[in-house]
């Protein structure tokens, strides 16, 4: 999956100070810093959890993660699990000569250690070999060799796979192998962390050190692992593994990851939303095998580990063969659940195998369109984590909303049966280049798409204007006003209540005071399982137009103030009641060479101090709606199919108003409660 870079290399402001008006590896100047207090603002900052343990490094070969593991998928292999003989099946083509993109030398080397069959060290010892001669071959000119392509961004998998493969088929190397192997693998790993310096041969080569001090991007991952697993399998042997296991578990966990998740991603999940953001996958890989290593868990030294199980469970959709849309997705636009996505979870279980989320994520598992992995080079993982003693339990129980308050998304569900409705509404940073102009988007999910963001028909998967999201887009001089990177808009109100969730987020942070913005503020009311209230606050300068945006997979059918969406056997109806005008228009984003498909429905007025509010109703919920309130309380009386009566109203200007229900009322109010995991 190729991987952009992130626009600003955004560390811990716990750990180091932002540098304003960075410069990205082009040269590009991107943003200001975003300070502490607007990150943290409205976020509860979880302390780190102290660490009971002491590392403690094996001095026999084999090293890395089979100490408590080898004899389980001995086991396994000898009992012919479905795992295991999908792995042997896929180790022996390799080792016969097929050409599996992606599968990697560890694999055959895994299958010697558990099989005691040499053959595959033999092979996967050659393979290595083969990279470490194209490298030496290249270094001898003084070229940088193929590890050091897009910025280091493959030294995870490469040197990775070196390390697994000299502690695990050691005695299949020679000292003279070894010596090289290490000699190569030490300089990568010195020329990632010190990037000015970066040397190959004789020539200094340097870098940009794209994110090596940022742990909220995926690259930061990929060098781990090569620190990591080469410390460990060389230990003893190499001079520098003492200082790259300091540099991986101390500098770089301890000192640096976990502060920054700890205040940057509280309750788990990404900024670089559920593409790139899969790639954390390859940390939580890193935390399992430190500690089946050294036998310290290092995974729950931040809370971000756990809850990043239950934020992925949130962000999988009703129907199991989908995730959450958000940022960029260059492998597939269509956000399409996949063996990362399977593998994300399992990792996290084999952390947790004892927490009723695993029961939980494997219930997920279970059900979805991704039972086994898909891909060849993917096997391996499904048989190393292959764990029968995780039971399934259904994800009935937990709580149907959730809130990312670190990556600054509000998800809430009907149920968790395969037919609820699903809403999500987006406002926190936008400080990774994989994340989107989203800012104050909307997307509703039934059986299928309802109202998404168009990059799912993109043909890149990196649709990131405002354009592409359901949101109130702003234009000057006929241009749309761009959200800024480095920015972190609010979520200001959230309250669950019986029956409904009410929500209210300020994304005017997101414009970083472009002149002709005053205010955006988006609020919500969801009433399960199948209406959803939205009211907008936009007020610009006279010149600008305002375009609310609802985009969706069909075309809507407008008549009046109403516009209906049907897809997946369901319709959504979108009913204007203010303002009392607008031009409306549906577009189509084939129109554009950069999508093959997708549509938006269009409401556009003037600029000014405008109040938008829309009754959207799913599968005829919502039988009838009247205007109710007043100038300074807008609001709708809704009947529903339920046979409840639900009257709102908004406060014109600030956040909040009332909520009647039958009757009763309740006052929303600036808050954002806490929720909880299960209901």
């Amino acid at each position: 999956m190729a991987r952009t870079k992130n626009l600003l290399s955004a560390v811990s402001t716990v750990v180091l100070a932002m540098v304003t008006g960075c410069v990205t590896e082009t040269g590009d100047k991107v943003g200001d810093e975003v300070s502490e207090e607007e990150v943290a603002d409205d976020e509860v900052t979880e302390s780190v959890s102290a660490l009971t343990t002491t590392p403690v490094y094996p001095s026999n070969h084999p090293r890395i993660y089979l100490g408590p593991n080898k004899a389980r998928l001995t086991t396994a292999l000898d009992s012919n699990t479905p795992a295991a003989v999908a792995f042997r099946s896929k180790v022996d083509a390799w080792y016969a000569g097929t050409s599996i993109w992606g599968f990697q030398a560890w694999n055959g080397a895994l299958m010697s250690q558990i099989s005691g069959n040499l053959k595959y060290c033999t092979k996967a010892v050659a393979v290595v070999e083969t990279q470490v001669k194209a490298a030496e071959t290249k270094i001898a000119v003084n070229a940088a060799p193929e590890v050091a392509g897009d910025s280091y961004l493959q030294i995870g998998e490469m040197i990775g796979d070196l390390a697994i493969v000299y502690d695990w088929c050691f005695a299949q190397t020679t000292s003279t192998q070894r010596a090289r192997w290490i000699k190569y693998a030490n300089q990568a790993i010195s020329n990632v962390w010190n990037h000015t310096t970066a040397k190959w041969g004789t020539a200094t080569i340097p870098w940009s050190g794209w994110s090596v001090n940022n742990p909220s991007n995926n690259y930061y991952y990929s060098f781990l692992r090569a620190t990591m697993l080469v410390g460990l399998a060389t230990r003893g042997e190499n001079t520098q593994a003492d200082a790259w296991l300091t540099k991986f578990r101390d500098e770089k966990i301890v000192n640096q990851l976990v502060p920054t998740f700890n205040a940057d991603l509280v309750n788990g999940a990404s900024r670089e939303g559920t593409g790139y953001g899969v790639a954390m996958r390859r940390l939580f890989e890193l935390y399992d095998w430190w500690k089946a290593t050294t036998g310290e868990t290092l995974a729950s030294a931040t809370p971000h580990t756990r809850k990043s199980m239950l934020a992925f469970i949130h962000q999988t959709m009703p129907t199991l063969d989908k995730v959450a849309p958000v940022g960029d997705h260059s492998r597939d636009a269509t956000a399409a659940f996949f063996d990362y996505h399977r593998d994300y979870l399992q990792e996290l279980m084999q952390i947790f195998p004892a927490d009723s989320l695993s029961r939980r994520a494997k219930y997920l598992l279970t059900n979805s369109n991704t039972k086994t992995m898909s891909q060849s080079f993917m096997v391996g993982y499904d048989f190393i984590n292959d764990n029968p003693g995780i039971t399934t339990t259904a994800l009935t129980g937990l709580n149907t909303t959730y809130h990312g308050k670190g990556i600054g998304a509000v998800y809430a569900r009907s149920g968790w049966d395969k037919a609820a409705t699903w809403v999500n509404l987006i406002a926190g940073p936008y400080t990774e280049s994989h994340a989107h102009q989203d800012q104050g988007s909307l997307m509703i999910y039934k059986g299928g798409w309802l109202a998404h963001d168009a990059n799912i028909h993109s043909r890149s998967g990196l649709a990131q204007e405002t354009t592409a999201h359901s949101l109130v887009r702003i234009d000057s001089g006929g241009v749309p006003i761009k959200q800024v990177a480095a920015t972190v808009s609010k979520v200001v109100a959230l309250k669950k209540g019986t029956g409904y969730v009410y929500l209210s987020t300020d994304v005017t942070p997101s414009y970083r005071g472009h002149a002709a913005i005053q205010k955006v503020h988006r609020e919500m009311l969801y009433l399960e399982p199948n209406a959803i209230i939205v009211f907008d606050r936009v007020q610009t300068t006279s010149g600008t137009t305002q375009t609310w945006q609802l985009v969706s997979p069909t075309a809507a059918v407008t008549s009046g103030n109403t516009a209906t969406i049907t897809n997946a056997g369901h319709t959504l109806k979108v009913t204007r009641m203010a303002p009392s005008s607008a031009t409306v228009s549906n577009y189509a984003f084939a129109s554009n060479t950069a999508f093959t498909g997708g549509y938006r429905l269009d409401e556009k007025v003037a600029g000014g101090d405008q109040r938008y509010l829309h009754v959207l109703s799913v599968d005829g919920a919502v039988t009838s709606q009247t205007s109710a309130g007043t100038t300074a309380q807008p609001g709708v009386t809704v009947n529903l199919s339920t046979g409840k009566q639900v009257t709102i109203k908004f406060n014109r200007d600030t956040v909040g108003g009332s909520l009647t229900i039958d009757g009763v009322t309740t006052t929303l109010v600036a808050g954002v409660q806490t929720l909880s995991e299960g209901q």
